[in-house]
Order: C-alpha cells, then structure tokens, then sequence
C-alpha cells in the first residue's frame, strides 16, 4: 500500500451532498479530499493537477460531467482517475461515461460503506497498478524457490488468464495475490490478504476465481476445535 494518501476532488452540485461525499471520503483510512467543486468550470481548474481521483457527479449546472472527463482526459500525463457519483443512469450517459474510462459508475444515493468499499477496491487496484509496473529484485530465496517449483508461477499465471476475468477482478491484483503463494506451503485468506495488504473480502474473490480456474489447489488444515481452515497453494504444473 502506497504510504501518500490518495487526494479526492468531490464535484457535485448540490452543496450538502457535496459536504455528505466529502465527509464519506474522509472516514476512509488512506484518502483526504483535496477539494470540492459545484460546477464543471471548478472541476477541471482542480483537477488538472495535485488530484489522484474525481468523484464527478454527471449532472453540473455549466458543462455537463461528460464533458468535464474528456477534457481531464487531454491534460499532459493522461488526468486523474475518475469515479463517476451520479443519479443518471441512461444508457447514452453511462457508456460514454464508460468509454472516458472512469474506474467505477456509483449511482446515487449511496452509503458511506458502499463508496468506502469502491474506495477500498480501487486503491487495492491502484496500488496492484503501480506494482506491476516495478520490477524488484528477487531475494536468494525466492530465487530458490522458483527453482525448486520448475517455473510454476508461470504455469499458474498462465492457468488463470484462461479465461476472461469476472467483473469486479483485475489482473495486476490477480497477480499481486499470485505472488503471495507459492507450491510448498498453503496458506489461508487471512495471510493472503495480509501478504497483499488487501482486505479479506477480496483475497477471498480471487483466490476462489484461482481456483476455479485450475491455477491453485485447495487443502484443509484441521484444528483441534471448529471448522477446518481452507489453505491455498499454486496448483502443480
């Protein structure tokens, strides 16, 4: 996880929803608002720079929030990333919302959990983004251990982008929870999630989507008392 905390710019018209999304924003753990905006205008003179994502309401009072994502979108290094927060749910708003590729479409009224959990999902993304993009050097014994499984990471990669992903799934992320396991030894969603810095929840998606693509195997540890515990190890090649 990213150790800078991701700043947020809440545009919406309306003041108090406004005022409500900014403090939803602010009781997530790892992001701060770095602003708000009533109309489009506000938007992209914020947004053109210092912001990491906008929370953009699709209906403003001057240029439409449509227009407002396309013109984010030429800035020099491609823009912040953006969450669409909006009532409309029209075919023609929501594809060409779509096709400015925002990160997620959450329809108003929402919850504080409901956006938290989004928040959540796209930071796990963002951080899985940044991850892939920076090769790190191996230690000696992961080295070994690549050794010693013939290469099975790849066989494993390989086994879970198959098919094409589920919706909600990502494959920087897929392959962040790829890494947290190896052939020898299982481990649970706890660890995994831990390993990864993600929440359980999600852990748990991809590591069931893993194994019901053949990639990893699933095993039981049996403790003295209640149910077993559910292991996950890379599948053999």
């Amino acid at each position: 996880m990213s150790g800078r905390a991701i700043r947020v710019l809440v545009v919406d018209d309306d003041r108090g929803a406004r005022a409500l999304h900014c403090r939803f924003v602010d009781g997530v753990p790892g992001f701060v608002v770095a602003g708000s905006a009533g109309t489009g205008r506000e938007a992209l003179a914020q947004g053109s720079s210092g912001v990491d994502l906008v929370l953009l309401d699709m209906r403003l009072p001057d240029i439409s929030g449509v227009e407002v994502l396309h013109r984010l979108r030429t800035v020099a290094d491609g823009g912040p990333d953006v969450l669409v927060i909006s009532s409309s749910q029209d075919q023609t708003t929501v594809r060409q919302a779509l096709a400015g590729r925002v990160v997620g479409y959450l329809v108003k009224p929402f919850t504080q959990p409901a956006l938290r959990e989004r928040l959540e999902r796209y930071r796990e993304e963002r951080d899985a983004r940044a991850d892939a993009g920076r090769e790190r050097p191996l230690a000696q014994a992961e080295i070994d251990r690549l050794l010693a499984t013939g290469g099975i990471r790849t066989v494993a990669a390989s086994a879970a982008g198959a098919r094409t992903l589920p919706k909600g799934l990502a494959a920087p992320t897929l392959e962040l929870v790829l890494r947290a396991l190896d052939a020898a030894n299982g481990r649970s969603v706890a660890e995994v999630a831990a390993a990864c810095e993600m929440s359980r929840a999600t852990a748990h998606r991809y590591l069931a989507h893993l194994a019901e693509s053949g990639a990893i195997a699933v095993s039981h540890r049996y403790g003295k008392r209640g149910r077993p515990e559910v292991l996950y190890r890379l599948a053999p090649g």
